[in-house]
């Protein structure tokens, strides 16, 4: 819920900081006084409207999937809009972009001002029906979660035979292509680790020369090995360093093993040395050649064997459909049956609303892991798409009463803008009482100018405006009788508009 709003610099509002109650919290006042101003602040905070207001602040207590964005849960979590030069927005102090703020609060904020037929959707409709279904009959459930399973098996499958059906078309081309690739690289035959191996050789063999004769002219110390060895004894000092020292000097000299480089044909390996180049200039390293070549021996067989692989995948494919056939045939009929549990429910509310009754009609959709049923909504012969906004928003609220009887669920916010204006008295108590219902799920936040909505507020705020300055407070019991009886006989309050008032309230 929404605990408390800042807001600051909102056109005729300097600063107003208001905290609200859980269920219906309502807003009235004479027209002009700053009614939509706050709402639009209010649908400001969640990036569903602009404001022209400086700061727009609340406090929200509710998780929302905060890590996604890199931004941790508080309790409350703080919402800020800032307006200067731009529009900014905040959450727990971190920036968030506007389009990332709607997709967040997407399921958490539901605006009856906007023409938004969400509720209405037919995947909202299946959602409803099949829950409905399984409230009866439990082993529904499991239809449903087979049929998915099935489906999903059915789907990988079908991908697999559209890929098989490609490549049938281009089988010459990609076999082509990959015989080539095994040719080339299998005709020079690498090992791993030997490119490395032969650039050592290469090295020593260009250097060879140079160090036979090095070691030749360096090899005259040995001559002088014995005559140093006594020249220390002689002298009393220490001569087993220099025996080390020599020891290591034959040791490196051996290690060098320049004979193995005799009789080598340096053609041969400049020649092997080049063809493996060429495969690390085309793949990038001898490794990875070979794994190429281990790729395309694979999809060589593949493709050969493209016929008996396909043929495999067509009996699953048929087998699946068939399955699938059998799913859809079942749930559908367990719709169509409980079609009309769904549709008295919502008539029950539109009844209640004074609005006509709603049909649902099963349509057939392409297959999806809902099944193959759409559900469209009309009333008499006209479609819900062409109601009204006002009409709109009242089977809006019979949907979302649905929803809460079904499910007995339901969290969040509801906004409304004037929903019961131009209605007359009864529907607009008709209005009153459903969102009263409601209010047990969600929070309301609702503007009205009938007396029937707001005498059902669980939280009364008055908008005024002096001298071009507007404010808000919220009412006790006896301003309540005094605003409500304002409403319905207008500024000269009579004793029964009084009188009619203290019974709205009873």
């Amino acid at each position: 819920m929404l605990e408390k709003i800042l807001i600051k610099d909102a056109l005729s509002f300097e600063k107003t900081d208001l905290k609200f109650s859980r269920g219906l919290n309502v807003f009235t006042g004479v027209s002009g006084a700053g009614k939509s101003v706050l709402i639009n602040a209010v649908l400001a905070l969640f990036g569903l409207s602009q404001s022209d207001a400086s700061l727009i602040e609340g406090d929200i207590k509710a998780k929302f999937s905060l890590d996604e964005f890199g931004i941790l849960n508080e309790n409350p979590n703080n919402f800020r809009v800032l307006k200067d030069k731009s529009t900014r927005y905040f959450i727990n102090s971190q920036m968030i972009s506007r389009q990332n703020l709607l997709t967040l609060t997407q399921n958490f904020v539901k605006f009856l001002g906007a023409k938004n037929t969400d509720e209405i959707s037919s995947e909202n409709l299946i959602f409803l029906l099949d829950f409905l279904i399984s409230k009866s009959e439990p082993e529904f459930d499991k239809i449903l979660a087979d049929f998915r399973a099935e489906f999903k098996e059915f789907t990988e499958v079908k991908k697999e035979l559209e890929k098989i059906e490609n490549e049938e078309n281009r089988i010459e081309e990609l076999k082509e292509f990959a015989k080539f690739e095994i040719d080339k690289i299998s005709q020079i035959s690498p090992k791993a680790g030997e490119f490395d191996e032969l650039m050592q050789i290469k090295k020593k063999l260009s250097k060879k020369d140079k160090i036979n004769e090095l070691w030749e002219r360096a090899g005259q110390i040995f001559e002088f090995e014995s005559s140093v060895t006594e020249a220390l004894r002689i002298s009393g000092l220490e001569s087993s360093f220099f025996e080390d020292a020599m020891n290591e000097l034959r040791a490196q000299k051996e290690s060098l093993n320049l004979e193995e480089l005799e009789g080598l044909d340096i053609e041969k390996i400049l020649d092997r040395i080049e063809a493996l180049s060429s495969l690390n200039r085309r793949y990038g390293s001898i490794e990875e050649a070979l794994e190429i070549l281990e790729k395309r021996k694979k999809e060589l067989a593949h493709y050969e064997q493209i016929s008996f692989e396909k043929a495999e995948l067509e009996k699953k494919f048929e087998i699946l459909q068939n399955e699938i056939s059998n799913f859809l045939q079942k749930i559908s009929e367990k719709r169509k049956k409980y079609a009309r549990n769904l549709q008295n429910l919502i008539n029950k509310y539109l009844k209640e609303l004074y609005m006509d009754e709603i049909s649902l009609e099963f349509l057939k959709c392409e297959i999806s892991q809902n099944g193959n049923d759409e559900i469209s909504v009309k009333m008499g012969a006209t479609d819900f798409k062409n109601f009204s906004s006002g009409e709109t928003n009242r089977l809006r609220l019979a949907f979302i009463a649905t929803n809460i009887e079904i499910t007995n669920k339901g969290a969040g916010i509801l906004i409304l803008d004037e929903i019961d204006s131009n209605l007359s008295g009864k529907e607009s108590m008709s209005i009153a009482d459903v969102l009263v219902k409601i209010s047990k799920f969600y929070q309301i936040f609702a503007i009205s100018h009938q007396p029937q909505l707001s005498s059902k507020a669980d939280c009364h705020f008055l908008v005024s405006k002096i001298d071009g300055k507007s404010s808000v407070k919220i009412l006790n019991e006896n301003e309540k009788i005094t605003e409500l009886a304002r409403m319905i006989s207008g500024e000269n309050i009579t004793k029964e508009a009084l009188e009619f008032a203290k019974k709205l309230l009873v």
